[in-house]
């Protein structure tokens, strides 16, 4: 069991951290390796040209990340935004490191004018609690389409508005 840490910094990674961002997402146990390259590939645009497609954030203890998100604009769409990946090293999970990531990134989407957020994710079992993790954060499951990423494993899309709606 790990032990929470009150040293947790915020910060955009680096290149450098790519090995630790390979160790990370293999560590969930949850991800094809063609998802793990993925979001390597993902990590590998934001670093190198942050803001131009993908803005990424890591979670530090220490200098030892343990999570991050990257997260971006869609494309062809009025302030919508895409959360394309989140991932804490399970060795500190239920520590509120993703809480944090997620916070964060909401409140750096705002201030870029985004008004929607946008998360997919997978229908499967392992990703239980992850879709917990998103509805306890406020994001609505807005719809679902059958054997999306593999059959029996269905995409479902949770949103978030960023607005917040007039007081009745």
């Amino acid at each position: 069991m790990s032990v929470p840490s009150a040293t947790i910094t915020l910060r955009e990674p680096r290149a450098a951290d790519r090995s630790r961002v390979r160790e990370i997402v293999s560590a969930t146990r949850v991800f094809r390796p063609s998802e793990i390259a993925i979001a390597l590939e993902v990590f590998d645009d934001a670093v190198a040209a942050s803001g131009q497609d993908y803005l990424a954030l890591g979670a530090f203890d220490d200098d030892r990340l343990v999570g991050f998100t990257v997260y971006g604009p869609t494309p062809g769409t009025v302030a919508t935004w895409d959360l394309y990946w989140i991932v804490v090293d399970p060795g500190s999970h239920r520590q509120g490191v993703g809480r944090q990531l997620m916070a964060t990134s909401e409140e750096r989407i705002c201030a870029a004018g985004g008004r929607l957020i946008v998360i997919e994710t997978s229908s499967r079992e392992d990703y239980a609690a992850t879709r917990g993790f998103y509805e306890e954060l406020g994001y609505v499951r807005a719809a679902r389409v059958k054997g999306y990423y593999a059959p029996h494993d269905d995409l479902i899309v949770y949103t978030k508005s960023l607005i917040p709606s007039p007081e009745k």
